[in-house]
C-alpha cells in the first residue's frame, strides 16, 4: 500500500468513527435521560460510552491499518468493525434501560406489598382475639 492510500484509509476510518460516535452521543442522550431520570447522570454516562466507543474502534482500525491487504478490503473490515462497535454500544444501552425498568418494577411491587400489609385506620395492625 502506498503512503497516500495509507493516509487516505486512516483519514476515512477516523472520519467514519467520529461520525458514528457523534450519532451515538447525540441520539443516546435522550435514551439515557429516560433510563436514569437525571440529565447529569445521563450526560456523564453518555460521554463515557462515547469515549469507550472511540478508543476501541480507533484502536482496532489502527491495528487493521498495518495488515497488508487491498484498500477495499480494509474499508470493508473498517465498516464491519464500526458496525460491531455500534451494535455493542446499543446493546449496552438497551441492557442499562432494561435493568432500570426491572428495578423500577421491583420497587413498585415492593411499595404495593407494603401498602397491602399496612394496617388500616382504626385497626392499628391488631388482630381480633380468637373466639372459643
Amino acid at each position: 500500500m502506498s503512503t497516500s492510500e495509507y493516509v487516505f484509509y486512516l483519514i476515512a476510518a477516523v472520519v467514519l468513527t467520529v461520525v458514528v460516535g457523534q450519532v451515538l452521543l447525540r441520539r443516546g442522550q435522550p435514551f439515557l435521560e429516560e433510563v436514569f431520570q437525571s440529565n447529569e447522570t445521563a450526560r456523564s454516562l453518555n460521554t463515557l460510552l462515547s469515549v469507550l466507543f472511540h478508543l476501541l474502534t480507533l484502536g482496532v482500525l489502527a491495528l487493521l491499518s498495518t495488515i497488508d491487504v487491498p484498500i477495499v478490503t480494509k474499508f470493508g473490515i473498517a465498516l464491519v468493525v464500526v458496525g460491531i462497535a455500534y451494535g455493542i454500544s446499543m446493546l449496552v444501552l438497551l441492557r442499562i434501560r432494561e435493568r432500570r425498568r426491572q428495578d423500577q418494577l421491583f420497587e413498585r411491587r415492593a411499595e404495593q406489598r407494603q401498602r397491602l400489609q399496612a394496617p388500616t385506620a382504626g385497626n392499628s395492625g391488631r388482630t381480633a382475639p380468637p373466639t372459643s
